[in-house]
């Protein structure tokens, strides 16, 4: 590992986030290549949170755009105020008219007209939305673009002329060029399949749930009040819940959560009544909730399971 990457992954440590050797080194080549990253995972495993741990420790302000189904240029890039415009014209009647006053010609009184179009067709009527916000920004951004796969297919291709050369086209002005190229981050919780055309453009990411003793440094650095003992107890758990075949396995995010919980309960110990009570902090799906409640009655009066060496016999074990 290199010098540079290992202080990034020194800085994002120092921001509360544990990178691995692959994402310091990610981000050190985005940095320099000027690519966008891709990152794609298990909802809730950090993509969006190394965004902005990102631009805490590059120092530059943080632009996130929300996908949604639906979601099109007018809400992701700007609106045109056609209200605004026309308001502006009303205000400017008078002086409208003291201008074309003596043209002696329709074309004259055009030509005049058209001198001015800099006044009705300009920025002062565009309601800026994240990307553009990005583009114009005075100052170098980080732009993330969350969840990608929940946006349509003709967005992903609209984002295209963005990430290749870094500018929007408006018709009512022209093409705008960033000032400064923002670093762009996308996250994909792999609802659906990217194209080509997008993956080509960006360097790939892929996040997966941590292994046991980094979640464990993960709880123990965003919940320092809890227990060695009880964090090792709780991220077992956790590790364990994400080898059965649930609807939603509990996600890092959703780890830290029921660290907070047992910290408020004053728990010292994860026993069997406040693993049951404390489970829909992990667990969303009711039918989750009873199958892992059968699996970890089957694990002993602690409420901890022995899972067998073999993980496959793990999981026809406990999805029996």
């Amino acid at each position: 590992m290199t010098t540079e990457v290992s202080n990034i992954t020194t800085a994002l440590r120092q921001e509360q986030y544990i990178a691995t050797d692959e994402i310091g080194t990610v981000m050190f080549l985005a940095e320099r290549l000027g690519k966008p990253v891709l990152t794609e995972g298990p909802a809730g495993v950090g993509k969006t949170e190394l965004a902005k741990a990102w631009a805490k420790i590059s120092g530059r302000p943080l632009i996130r755009l929300q996908c949604y189904e639906g979601l099109d240029e007018s809400k992701a890039l700007y609106e045109w105020e056609y209200a605004k415009q026309m308001l502006y014209t009303q205000l400017l009647r008078d002086k409208l008219s003291q201008l074309l006053a003596d043209a002696d010609s329709l074309t004259a009184a055009a030509d005049r007209l058209a001198l001015e179009e800099d006044v009705f067709f300009s920025e002062r009527f565009l309601l800026a939305r994240p990307l553009l916000k990005a583009i114009t920004s005075d100052e170098p951004i980080v732009l993330l673009i969350d969840e990608i796969d929940r946006a349509d297919a003709e967005f992903e291709a609209f984002l295209l002329e963005v990430l290749s050369d870094f500018q929007v086209s408006v018709p009512e002005i022209g093409t705008i060029q960033a000032r400064h190229q923002p670093i762009v981050l996308l996250t994909s919780n792999n609802t659906r399949e990217l194209s080509e055309a997008l993956k080509r453009r960006c360097l790939y990411l892929f996040i997966d749930y941590p292994s046991q003793e980094t979640e464990i440094s993960i709880v123990r650095m965003r919940v320092p009040q809890l227990s060695t003992k009880l964090a090792r107890q709780a991220v077992e758990v956790v590790q364990q819940l994400r080898q059965m075949e649930l609807k939603k396995s509990p996600s890092v995010s959703e780890t830290i959560d029921w660290a907070r919980a047992l910290v408020m309960l004053n728990a010292d110990n994860l026993d069997r009544e406040t693993l049951e009570n404390t489970l829909t902090v992990l667990l969303k799906h009711e039918s989750d909730v009873q199958k892992a409640k059968r699996a970890l009655a089957s694990g002993g009066g602690s409420g901890r399971t022995q899972p067998p060496a073999d993980p496959r016999a793990r999981r026809r074990e406990w999805n029996e």
